[in-house]
């Protein structure tokens, strides 16, 4: 790879030429989120407006080996990411919306990368939204709707070939008030998304695994996970079991593996 460079307008406008932006991403600083030793994510506000950067500065062959060794695709740069998001929203699924994006280098492994997203403000994300819903139930149509809405999401994103890899509530937002809260969820974090023309099987429980392995201490009832199971893949009920009640058996049991991993106890049962 040589060089890939996308700036929206707001971006041309703010770093015009002979600025160069992957020079000015890497003097910008704001609140951190998170910091490896190759990727920083934090928050700036520029002219006004709240933005999310992602700086990768080349992942090192020892971890493009480690994945490939592992059968894993690594991770080389923030293009991933970017990519993912534009095909979401050629799927009609809400997520975030890049506003600028760059990659250079021809080392595979010492790729300079940048996204930069535009803020999702005031917005609440579902895990912590749903903490300590199995003890205080909320409103049954917030339930119905989040559902529905979380349904709606995943299904659009694997039916269109893209995988999440990091599928869990605590990666989907919904606004805090209004017309949309519980009604519109975005879908965030696809730094380890993948892209193909059919999600493969494995990472297709994968990603449902983590909705459900996520959704056990919110109270999810058997009632809500076959409601799930309806609206994801928009079939009757019924057919989808006959035809598929393997593939929701080993969801449910990857997403018991994994509360036992997590928590060292069995996972609870559907009511």
């Amino acid at each position: 790879m040589a060089e890939f460079l996308e700036l929206d307008d707001f971006f041309r406008r703010l770093w015009p030429p002979p600025a160069d932006p992957f020079r000015c991403v890497a003097k910008l600083a704001g609140e951190e989120f998170r910091r490896v030793k190759t990727r920083r994510t934090f928050r700036v506000e520029l002219a006004g407006r709240g933005f999310f950067v992602k700086h990768h500065s080349g992942v090192g062959w020892g971890e493009i080996f480690k994945n490939l060794l592992m059968f894993k695709r690594p991770v080389l740069s923030a293009l991933d990411e970017h990519r993912a998001l534009q095909k979401l929203h050629t799927l009609g699924v809400p997520t975030m919306t890049s506003a600028a994006c760059g990659c250079r280098g021809k080392n595979p492994a010492r790729l300079e990368s940048f996204l930069i997203t535009c803020e999702l403000a005031d917005m609440v994300d579902l895990e912590k939204l749903t903490a300590g819903w199995k003890t205080a139930p909320p409103p049954l149509q917030l339930r119905r709707d989040l559902l529905r809405a979380v349904a709606d999401s995943a299904g659009k994103m694997h039916r269109g070939g893209v995988n999440h890899r990091d599928c869990y509530l605590c990666h989907y937002l919904t606004p805090r008030q209004g017309e949309e809260f519980g009604k519109t969820v975005y879908v965030i974090d696809l730094h380890r998304a993948q892209i193909r023309d059919k999600v493969p099987h494995h990472y297709l429980v994968k990603d449902l695994a983590g909705l459900c392995f996520s959704s056990f201490d919110a109270g999810l009832t058997k009632r809500e996970a076959l409601r799930f199971i309806r609206l994801y893949t928009g079939n009757p009920l019924k057919r989808e079991l006959r035809l598929n009640a393997a593939l929701w058996s080993e969801v449910l049991k990857t997403a018991q593996r994994l509360y036992f991993k997590e928590y060292r106890r069995q996972a609870p049962e559907l009511p």
